[in-house]
């Protein structure tokens, strides 16, 4: 195994490219190259881990979270949000949705891994307006235009947008991006 070194932006780029959870970056490359592809997944220290983790220099292995599904999700949002309709919105609640509903519908695949995304007691996004009133009384759930997915809208704007910047995350969404389109809510 030869090791090379990239830039965090090429690094960001063939992790968002990853389609299985331990794909390693050698896979990833043969994929896009069009070579053919290992079938097994090599435990390698260049494994390549979801793009929202921190990124190491160090070709050193990365933890994984387990439950993330990627399949070539859409990470570059910005384009597609429509300045017009979001300064349209209603408050930081009609923003947030909208925002949200953009990625959904840029991914609709690949939404549910938002799932994922939990406070330490805090459930923010379910399948279900009932879930997320079971979780809190508070909630004030909101469906995320009619993708089926729900989220809580109760928090302040602060909290709002780092829901949102975590969503973003998982799309592997750059964070110079993250932050230009959280700051819109």
């Amino acid at each position: 195994m030869k090791y090379i070194e990239v830039d965090e932006e090429l690094y960001r780029h063939i992790a968002s490219k990853t389609e299985q959870i331990g794909e390693s970056a050698s896979d990833i490359l043969r994929r896009i190259l069009g070579l053919q592809v290992n079938s097994v997944v090599e435990d390698a220290p260049e494994e390549i881990s979801h793009p929202s983790l921190e990124v190491e220099s160090k070709p050193e292995k990365v933890v994984q979270k387990p439950a993330a599904k990627l399949a070539k999700p859409v990470s570059d949002f910005s384009t597609l949000i429509d300045a017009e309709l979001l300064a349209n919105q209603k408050g930081a609640v009609g923003r947030f949705l909208f925002i949200l509903d953009t990625v959904y519908l840029a991914s609709p695949k690949q939404f549910e891994q938002v799932l994922q995304i939990q406070g330490r007691d805090r459930l923010y996004f379910a399948t279900s307006k009932d879930a997320l009133l079971k979780a809190s009384k508070s909630a004030n759930p909101k469906e995320i235009g009619q993708s089926g997915f729900w989220v809580t809208t109760n928090n302040n704007t602060a909290k709002k947008r780092t829901i949102l910047s975590e969503v973003l995350m998982q799309f592997g969404t750059d964070e110079a991006q993250i932050s230009e389109i959280a700051a819109k809510i």
